[in-house]
């Protein structure tokens, strides 16, 4: 068996496994969070309990905005990783950890003590993701375009922020990098201020919310015909779904009523609703009130801060970024499991 860890260590959720493996031994919450009915904090896995019921449950995270505040907080989460989900011996193990972009070095410092003074790692290795993704997607198609110019632009969507990230034979170009103050966590906040708003209070219902996110959400490629189908009353409406709330007695979790329910946008035809519209009753106004680029703008950006030559390799379908870019340019978008 291989003697090195991997740890994607992320702001919503820490992915683990063995070096060599295909797919990650755990996929947990990087958090702790203490039920309203209890005095016990949970870990990690431990919130994934289908007994437990975190209805304004109390929540810490060790990490906030990208950046580690609460290395006690981090080390006790991973000692628990460490022990009871993998069950390795760190001081026999090596390291393969994921850090953000532009981490400060005393966070850097930080980290290092926890992972060779609190648990004894044999070496440890960190790296950013996007090298990472490039590494992983050379090596998985050898022959493909990627491989042979060892150039590529990886879009890191992730629980705080998402970076815009090229690079060049396995390191990110830092003064390339682009970042947009808009995550997961973002998201998951925008639908509580929506529910709540229209029918109940779920502002500190952030686990319900996010697995109403996860289970239901999905990426507008139309966002103007989508938003019109949406508006749509009952059977018509190929994107209604129930979302059954738990009640504390009969059920502790959240569920979808019916799964069916969530494949019927899979029956939409190409030319459903207009996609532009241009006023009358079924425009649709986009503005949601964040003062941010689009990705498309930002993947631009990014690539237009790289040396001139890149440029081409950089952009190798994507309606919203196609209009943006240089008739010459191909764009071409390869996007991974998870």
């Amino acid at each position: 068996m291989s003697n090195v860890v991997v740890v994607d260590n992320g702001g919503g959720l820490i992915k683990a496994g063995i070096g060599g493996e295909r797919d990650p031994a755990c996929v947990v919450p990087n958090c702790t969070a203490r039920p309203s009915s209890s005095k016990k904090w949970l870990l990690a896995d431990q919130l994934l309990s289908p007994s437990e019921d975190l209805t304004s449950a109390t929540l810490r995270r060790p990490m906030d905005r990208g950046h580690l505040i609460n290395p006690d907080l981090q080390s006790s989460l991973w000692a628990h990783l460490f022990t009871n989900l993998l069950k390795i011996n760190p001081s026999a193990s090596s390291l393969l950890l994921t850090e953000p972009l532009f981490t400060l070095p005393s966070i850097r410092r930080a980290v290092d003590e926890i992972i060779f003074e609190d648990f004894n790692f044999r070496a440890l290795f960190v790296a950013d993701s996007p090298s990472l993704v490039h590494l992983y997607e050379a090596s998985r198609r050898p022959s493909g375009l990627l491989s042979k110019a060892q150039c590529s632009l990886v879009v890191d969507c992730g629980f705080s922020f998402t970076h815009a990230a090229p690079v060049l034979q396995n390191f990110t170009l830092n003064y390339g990098v682009k970042r947009l103050d808009l995550g997961g966590k973002a998201l998951t906040n925008y639908l509580k201020e929506l529910v709540s708003y229209r029918s109940v209070n779920v502002m500190d219902e952030s686990f319900i919310m996010d697995d109403v996110k996860e289970k239901l959400c999905f990426v507008s490629l139309d966002v103007h015909r989508d938003l019109n189908i949406a508006r749509r009353p009952g059977k018509n409406n190929f994107f209604r779904c129930s979302y059954v709330l738990p009640d504390g007695i009969t059920h502790t979790k959240g569920f979808v009523k019916d799964l069916d329910e969530t494949k019927r946008y899979l029956a939409l035809d190409e030319n459903e609703a207009p996609s532009s519209p241009e006023g009358g009753k079924d425009y649709v106004d986009l503005q949601d009130g964040m003062n941010q680029a689009g990705l498309a703008e930002c993947i631009v950006r990014a690539v237009n801060s790289c040396h001139p030559h890149l440029h081409p390799v950089l952009y190798e379908r994507e309606k919203e970024l196609r209009p943006l870019v240089p008739n010459e340019y191909e764009v071409k978008i390869a996007t991974q499991e998870e």
